[in-house]
């Protein structure tokens, strides 16, 4: 089983409108500072626009966290094949060879096999493995 390449955002407090939570709330007290003083803004709209600014973080952070576990899991996945005979399909050829080294490129796990006539063929990606042995 192959795991996507998994890349980082960088902040991982970053919304979909590229501002921080600090940014959106001062947003909502300027909203507040500079609303009309005849027609104020309903506390239920208030509350319910802070509800979803605090999920909207939450949101974030969990997809950070799943985003760093999979990027553990394919790191751990890729380790786990050092040793072991599998066989690599692509082009429409089969190699067959051990996994000698795990390396990592734009944060994908790539393998290193050494094949029965001494072949070293390297850059392999995860997902062109078809057979593990």
């Amino acid at each position: 089983m192959a795991v996507a390449p998994v890349s980082s955002t960088g902040n991982s407090a970053q919304t979909a409108f590229g501002l921080d939570f600090q940014s959106l709330l001062k947003i909502i007290l300027t909203q507040l500072t500079y609303q009309d003083p005849l027609k104020p803004m309903d506390n239920f709209q208030f509350v319910s626009q802070l509800a979803q600014f605090a999920q909207l973080q939450q949101s974030q952070s969990l997809n950070d966290q799943v985003t760093s576990l999979l990027s553990a899991q394919s790191a751990s996945q890729a380790t786990g094949l050092l040793g072991h005979t599998v066989d690599v399909t692509s082009q429409g050829t089969t190699l067959s060879g051990t996994v000698t080294a795990v390396s990592f490129s734009s944060g994908q796990p790539v393998v290193t096999i050494h094949t029965p006539d001494n072949q070293t063929i390297g850059s392999i990606s995860i997902a062109d493995i078809s057979q593990i042995r």
